[in-house]
C-alpha cells in the first residue's frame, strides 16, 4: 500500500507583503518558507478538528455554568490531584525566574526587553498585540532577528539600542494567541489555520534548534486555557512539532496561564497533561477576572463585581486563587509565577512615578512572601522594583518551591465568593469602563496592544474586563451610588460624551486621523448586545486592515 499523502500546506491568501512593520519589508519570505508553511499545514490538519470541538465543549460548559451557578472540582480526575506525579525539572535557562518582563514583538520591544534586566521575557503575540498581519510576521522576524544577534533600534531622536552580551539578556518565552483565534491570512482549503498554531509553528519551526544549540529552547506560555483537555491538546501538539523536526521531547517547556476560573479548578490536571513539558503556572489576574464575569454574567447578584479598581489582590477569593496556584505548583515541583500590576512610571512626574513604584513594591513584596518564584512587570523600569522583593526572599536562591504552603486549604466556594467583596459599583467605575473600552479598542484596531490609559498599562484582557461589566452592570439592573440604574441608554449616554470629549482634546486632524467612531461602536456593540460575545477581538478583528 501507498503511504497517505501528506496534508497540503498552508496558503499566504488577503496578505500584503509591504504591510510587514519595522524595515522589514521584503522579508516576509523568510519566515513563510515552504517548509515552514507545509509544517503549519501539518499542524492544521492535525489539531484543528480537536481545536474545534474543544471550544464547542467551552459553550457547554458555560451553559452548564449558566444553569447551576456553580463550578467544582472535577469528580473524574480525583486520582490526579490525589497521585504522587511531579512535573520534568526546569531547564537551566528557567531555573530562576525572579522578574518576567512582558510586551509585545515589536522590535523596539524587543531590544529593550532582552536587555531589561529581566530574567524572563515574555515575547507576547496574545493580549499585548493586535494581530495585525504586520505584527504576526514582523514578530517572528523579530524573534529570528534576536536569536540569531542581528537585531538592534534606532529610536526617532536617533539612540541606537544594540543587545547586551550572551548571559546578559533575558530569556525567550513566547505567548501564542489562544485556542479561540484564527489567522484569516494563512488558510488549508477553506479554513484558517488557528492562530496558536500559527504563532506557535512558525517561532517553533525557524527557532527551536538554534535555540538548543546556545543552551536554551523553544519555551511558551499558553493563554486562555479552559480545561486540563485544552492542555492535553498542546501537549499533543508539542510532541508532534518535536519529532517532525527531530527534536528531543521535552525539549519544550510550557508556562500555563491560570486566567480562567474554569482553569482555576484544574490546575493540577492542567500540570498533569503538560508534565513532560511543563515549567510552570501563572496567576493571569486581569483574565481571570474577565472570566469569573464573562461565565457568571447572568448568575445572580452575587456575582455581580464592583469597580475594576476595588478588587485587588488581597480580595478573598483572589487570595484563594493564587494561594491556590502556589501550593498546587510546589507540591508539583513548578515554578509559581505573579501577575501583572498595571501600574506604570512616568519619568515626566516624579510623584506619580513613586506612586506607582509602591504600588508596585506592595504587590510584589507581597506575591514574594505568598510563595511565588516570580512576577510580571510591563515597563523596564519596574525590573529594579520587583527583583528587590524576590532579593529579599530567595536571596541566591533560584527559586522557593521547597515552600510547599501545605497551610493552604482552598474550597470551590472559597474560589466563587465574588460576594465576599464590600465594595459596590459606582458612577465612576462605569465612566472609567467606557473611557477605558473605548481608547483601548481604538488603539487596537491601529495595531496597538498594550497602551498606557491613565497611568495604568491596559491590554486586551482589561478591555475586557470594562466592556464585561458594563454588559453584566446593564444585565443586572445595577443601582450605582448616584441612584442611577445602569441601562444601556446611561451607558450611550456616557460613551458619546466621552467621544465628544476626545474630539475636543485632540483636534478634528487628529480626531480623524484615529479610529474613535469604530471604537465607540464596537464597545457598545460588545458591551450592550443582548448576545454576549465570547471575546471581543473576535469582531474587533474583522476590522483590522
Amino acid at each position: 500500500m501507498s503511504a497517505a499523502a501528506p496534508p497540503p500546506p498552508a496558503v499566504v491568501t488577503g496578505a500584503d507583503p509591504a504591510r510587514t512593520p519595522d524595515g522589514h519589508r521584503g522579508r516576509h519570505g523568510e519566515v513563510l518558507t515552504d517548509a515552514a508553511l507545509a509544517f503549519l499545514g501539518e499542524l492544521h490538519h492535525r489539531f484543528t478538528p480537536r481545536r474545534d470541538e474543544l471550544l464547542v465543549r467551552r459553550a457547554g460548559r458555560r451553559a452548564e455554568i449558566a444553569r447551576t451557578a456553580t463550578l467544582d472540582f472535577l469528580p473524574e480526575t480525583a486520582h490526579v490531584r490525589e497521585g504522587d506525579w511531579r512535573v520534568a525539572p526546569a531547564p537551566e535557562a528557567l531555573r530562576d525566574r525572579r522578574v518576567e518582563i512582558t510586551g509585545p514583538v515589536d522590535r523596539r520591544m524587543t531590544v529593550n526587553a532582552l536587555n531589561s534586566g529581566a530574567r524572563v521575557w515574555l515575547a507576547d503575540f496574545e493580549d499585548a498585540s493586535a494581530p495585525t498581519w504586520g505584527n504576526v510576521i514582523g514578530g517572528q522576524i523579530n524573534l529570528m532577528d534576536a536569536h540569531r544577534r542581528r537585531i538592534d533600534f534606532t529610536a526617532p531622536g536617533g539612540r541606537r539600542y544594540e543587545l547586551r552580551p550572551d548571559g546578559e539578556t533575558a530569556t525567550v518565552v513566547v505567548r501564542p494567541r489562544g485556542w479561540h483565534l484564527d489567522e484569516r491570512h494563512l488558510r488549508v482549503g477553506d479554513r484558517a489555520v488557528p492562530g496558536a498554531l500559527v504563532d506557535f509553528g512558525l517561532y517553533f519551526f525557524h527557532n527551536a534548534r538554534l535555540l538548543l544549540e546556545t543552551g536554551r529552547g523553544p519555551y511558551f506560555y499558553l493563554p486562555k486555557l479552559e480545561s486540563h483537555l485544552e492542555a492535553r491538546l498542546w501537549n499533543d501538539v508539542f510532541v508532534f512539532a518535536q519529532d517532525h523536526c527531530g527534536i528531543p521531547r521535552g525539549s519544550v517547556r510550557a508556562t500555563v496561564l491560570i486566567e480562567t476560573i474554569t482553569a482555576a479548578f484544574e490546575m493540577e490536571e492542567i500540570l498533569y497533561e503538560l508534565r513532560d513539558h511543563a515549567s510552570g503556572l501563572n496567576a493571569g489576574r486581569w483574565d481571570y477576572l474577565f472570566s469569573i464575569v464573562k461565565n457568571f454574567r447572568d448568575a445572580g447578584e452575587r456575582f455581580v463585581l464592583p469597580d475594576r479598581n476595588a478588587v485587588t489582590m488581597t480580595a478573598p477569593f483572589m487570595r484563594a486563587y493564587t494561594e491556590l496556584l502556589v501550593r498546587t505548583c510546589h507540591k508539583r515541583g513548578a515554578h509559581a509565577i505573579g501577575g501583572m500590576s498595571a501600574f506604570i512610571p512616568d519619568r515626566r512626574d516624579p510623584e506619580a512615578n513613586e506612586r506607582a513604584f509602591a504600588r508596585v513594591r506592595a504587590d510584589k513584596d507581597r506575591e514574594a512572601g505568598d510563595g511565588f518564584d516570580g512576577s510580571w512587570v510591563a515597563h523596564p523600569d519596574l525590573v529594579p522594583v520587583a527583583r528587590a522583593s524576590f532579593d529579599a526572599v530567595l536571596g541566591a536562591r533560584p527559586h522557593q518551591k521547597e515552600r510547599l504552603r501545605e497551610d493552604v486549604r482552598v474550597t470551590a466556594a472559597d474560589l466563587l465568593a465574588v460576594d465576599s467583596l464590600e465594595a459596590r459599583p459606582t458612577r465612576e467605575g462605569l465612566v472609567g469602563a467606557v473611557r477605558v473600552g473605548i481608547r483601548y479598542i481604538e488603539a487596537w484596531l491601529r495595531g496597538q496592544g498594550a497602551v498606557a490609559i491613565f497611568g495604568l498599562m491596559e491590554d486586551a484582557a482589561t478591555a475586557e474586563i470594562s466592556r464585561s461589566q458594563i454588559w453584566q452592570w446593564v444585565d443586572a439592573g445595577v443601582v450605582l451610588d448616584t441612584g442611577e440604574k445602569v441601562t444601556p441608554g446611561l451607558v450611550r449616554s456616557l460613551a458619546a460624551a466621552d467621544l465628544a470629549d476626545i474630539r475636543a482634546e485632540l483636534g478634528e486632524e487628529a480626531y480623524a486621523a484615529g479610529r474613535w467612531r469604530q471604537a465607540h461602536d464596537l464597545l457598545l456593540r460588545v458591551a450592550l448586545d443582548e448576545d454576549y460575545v465570547e471575546f471581543l477581538t473576535l469582531p474587533a478583528y474583522e476590522l483590522l486592515d
